[in-house]
Order: structure tokens, then sequence, then C-alpha cells
């Protein structure tokens, strides 16, 4: 704790209470305390370096600059000092406008810089911004469900889900695939997902039993799609949605060979009438992602409701 007599040494100067009563409300630089003081940098800086060898304000490095704020309220009469003084100081009110003003121009260049990509900020590289971010957050506003992921392969999409899903069943065709995906659940503690050996075209899941039934980039392997899409109706709730992300139809024949594709992605009106015929309600379709590099694949999304039963 700063002794009181250390701290009123300090603070004497008048300078080094005015640094402190704009510290109280903003975390700044040195170049914005020498435009809004009207000093040269080294009598800023000289007052900066007593005050923090007192505890009375700290730094914290952002590229080349050091912003500074005042320290933590350890105790130390600072408090009282920069009520009274606010009141005593004639250039107190002055230099608040003056940081409002230095605290704008900040703002305005950050501003700047969101007008000047703006248009095309998605096209670029945003660091932080990934795909995987983005579902986890929207996955935080999922409610726990039941969740049947179809054609699962090692579970990646899994382990997603299983976040927030109050139990994730994954299925999948190959039984190298189940066990890695096993191997990978363990490894991050995860307990909530149950991995069963079968085909998305019979599925080894009871009737009315998932909320969520999801073809992740799987449905293109079915020999016969249209028969896994009535399995997810079987084994979904009343009420329940099935989601489908794949491949748009395409012509890259190479993916038969390359990925064991059996069908070359699908239109939109193709997905809409094998949901359609399965007996879904509410269908929508949309393309949602094009890769930039050849063969340009598209994803394209599928989303539709098991109708709730009548009394």
């Amino acid at each position: 704790m700063s002794s009181i007599v250390k701290t009123l040494r300090v603070v004497a100067d008048p300078n080094r209470l005015r640094i402190l009563l704009l510290l109280r409300g903003e975390e700044l630089s040195v170049a914005e305390l020498q435009e809004i003081l009207v000093m040269g940098q080294s009598t800023i800086s000289t007052h900066l370096s007593q005050l923090k060898q007192a505890g009375l304000v700290e730094d914290r490095r952002t590229g080349k600059s050091n912003f500074y704020s005042l320290g933590p309220a350890d105790g130390s009469p600072l408090d009282e000092i920069l009520v009274r003084a606010s009141k005593e100081i004639s250039e107190a009110g002055a230099d608040q406008s003056a940081m409002r003003r230095v605290v704008r121009k900040r703002q305005d260049k950050m501003r700047s810089f969101f007008d000047s990509v703006a248009g095309r900020l998605g096209k670029d590289y945003v660091p932080g911004r990934s795909w995987k971010s983005v579902a986890e957050a929207l996955l935080c506003l999922m409610p726990p469900m039941v969740i049947a992921d179809l054609g699962a392969g090692e579970g990646a999409f899994s382990l997603l889900l299983a976040q927030r899903a109050k139990k994730v069943i994954a299925v999948d065709t190959s039984a190298k695939m189940i066990e890695v995906a096993r191997e990978q659940a363990l490894r991050h503690g995860v307990e909530n997902v149950e991995y069963r050996l079968g085909d998305m075209e019979e599925v080894p899941i009871d009737n009315d039993t998932a909320d969520l039934v999801f073809f992740s980039q799987s449905l293109h392997h079915a020999m016969h799609p249209e028969r896994a899409v009535e399995e997810a109706v079987r084994i979904l709730v009343p009420g329940g949605r099935i989601v489908i992300l794949d491949l748009a139809k395409h012509r890259f024949e190479e993916a038969r060979e390359l990925y064991a594709d059996e069908w070359l992605g699908f239109t939109e009106t193709e997905l809409e009438t094998m949901l359609e015929k399965a007996g879904f309600t509410g269908i929508q379709t949309s393309v949602v992602h094009k890769e930039p590099e050849t063969p340009q694949f598209q994803t394209l999304l599928a989303v539709a409701n098991k109708s709730a039963k009548t009394a």
C-alpha cells in the first residue's frame, strides 16, 4: 500500500495531478497526454515515471506505444485527493474536453480503417476469424438435445456438437473411422458421444430418438440418399429437425476416385424433392459457401422439420 507521505509528495505537483485526473477517466498514451496538456514528451515521461514509481499509475505496451492508467485501488488516499483537485485545478475542465477530443480521434482512426475495407472485409484475412470459431459461438445458442451425426467419419463434427448437446450419436459405416473417433473423444475427455457402427440408410437408432439429425458432407456417399433422408424422419422426434451440409452439384468426376463420392453433389431442387417425399416440412435450401480454388466446390445447406404429431 502506498504511504500517504509518498503519495502527497508525488502529487504535490499540479501537472502530475492533471495527469492523474486524465488517467482516472481514460487510458492514454504519452503522445495523447502531450496533445492534451501541451507539454513536451520528456516532461510527460518524467512525470509518468515518478507516478509509476509511487505506484499511482501502471502502463501497458501496445505496439510501439505505452498506454497509462491509474494503478489499482490499494487503500491510498488518491481518490479523495483527485476529487478535491478536480474542483481546485483551473485547467481540469479544459483537460477533460481535450481528452474527449483525443479519444474521438482514436475512435475515428479505427472507424476510418473499417470504412476503407467495407465491402471486402469478408474476402480478406481477418485475424481470429474462422468458421470453427463462428460455429462454436453459435453452438452456445443451441439448447441441449440429442443429436444424430450420420456419416460422422472421424468424429470432428460430433466433438464440436458435443460441447452443447445432451448426447451425440455418431454413426459411420467404417469400423476404422469409429475407432479413430472414439480415441479422439477419449483424448479430449468427451463422454457424451456414443459411436455406433452402421449405415446411414439403416441407422442403428430407435424411432423417435433424436431431436436433430445432421448430415455433414456425408449424404453424397450414400448409395441411396433418399433412403438416408427417410431414416432421418424415422429416428427424429416429432417436430425434430434435419440439417444437411453437402456439395452442390458439380462436374469434378475425379471426386469419385479421390474421395469415394457416390454422387457429384446435389441441386437445391433434388434436396428439396427428397425432403418433401420423406415428409419434411418448412424446407429451406441455400448455397452458403463457394471455394475460390478450382474446381470451386460449393456448399449447399438444407434444413427442414419433421411434422409434429397431432392428437
